[in-house]
């Protein structure tokens, strides 16, 4: 396991201080403020740690309220809202400096046979075939930066993400559909734990969801141009088992854009062909004038 990926764990294994209180860390970021996927993760893991450990995360829901400080530790509550006969609830509010700057929902559930089916898998490339975040964003330093690049690189080093198709920062003022897919698993295999390669997809959720709103406006990404973005809120529903160690497809699109907001919306399939995951995002999406 390299040293990033390690790293990454380290942050999701929060500090128990109290039966439903823990406490978490932050990681540099690319923008100076907490990485909403990472305030996400963690507050899962927290809800999961209050959970049996028959019962598997089936949902969650959740609201960015305030931007986190990364130099300061997290502290997350836990409320066991329901627990139920096949379903447990749990409401979990992170704080800091003595403010809440996040708010999760999450429902658990033991595995029960039922109806099934799923929307078919998308065409898309072998992730084999693509380039690493390593040797597809030096391209792009003209456009980025330099130290743009860096901090890119160093917040992708412990998941490996793969476009399959030319990144939003390649089409700076050249409108696209609003879609976008990459592959991605971690950089590095996991041990057996449901609830820890639910998190870590929680976490890279967040990194490029929102991509395919600045898309459709040829506006290049957020790591390029005028535009100011945000997550406000983040739902995901966990429809299948996955591994975060495998190749997963985030087969990602945006139906709408209106008063300074942009909706995102994606299925996670296994590299199998398997829905895995199906996620749902709204951010703050501004041009300044």
């Amino acid at each position: 396991m390299n040293k990033a990926l390690q790293s990454l764990l380290d942050l999701l294994d929060l500090e128990r201080i109290e039966e439903d209180i823990f406490r978490g860390q932050s990681r540099s970021a690319v923008v100076p403020r907490v990485f909403g996927g990472q305030v996400a993760a963690q507050a899962l893991v927290a809800a999961g740690r209050t959970v049996p450990a028959d019962r598997h995360a089936h949902s969650l829901h959740a609201y960015f309220l305030v931007a986190g400080d990364p130099g300061a530790p997290i502290v997350y509550t836990v409320d066991r809202i329901r627990d139920g006969r096949s379903f447990t609830t749990r409401r979990v509010v992170a704080i800091q400096h003595g403010q809440p700057i996040f708010h999760l929902s999450a429902s658990f559930q033991t595995y029960e046979d039922g109806l099934e089916h799923q929307a078919d898998m998308p065409p898309a490339p072998d992730p084999a075939s693509l380039p690493t975040a390593a040797e597809m964003l030096p391209r792009y330093a003209d456009v980025l930066g330099a130290d743009r690049v860096r901090r890119m690189l160093e917040a992708r080093e412990a998941v490996d993400l793969r476009y399959a198709d030319a990144p939003p920062f390649a089409f700076v003022g050249e409108p696209q559909q609003p879609r976008s897919q990459v592959w991605f698993r971690t950089d590095g295999k996991l041990a057996d734990d449901p609830l820890l390669h639910v998190c870590l997809a929680t976490y890279v959720s967040d990194m490029t969801l929102l991509d395919s709103v600045l898309l459709a406006h040829g506006r290049g990404g957020w790591a390029v141009g005028d535009v100011v973005g945000a997550s406000l809120d983040h739902a995901m529903w966990f429809h299948r088992p996955f591994r975060a160690d495998e190749w997963l497809l985030y087969d990602q699109q945006s139906p709408s854009a209106s008063g300074g907001r942009g909706l995102g919306q994606a299925r996670i399939y296994t590299q199998d062909g398997r829905l895995a995951i199906t996620v749902i995002q709204e951010g703050v999406v501004r041009v300044p004038r």
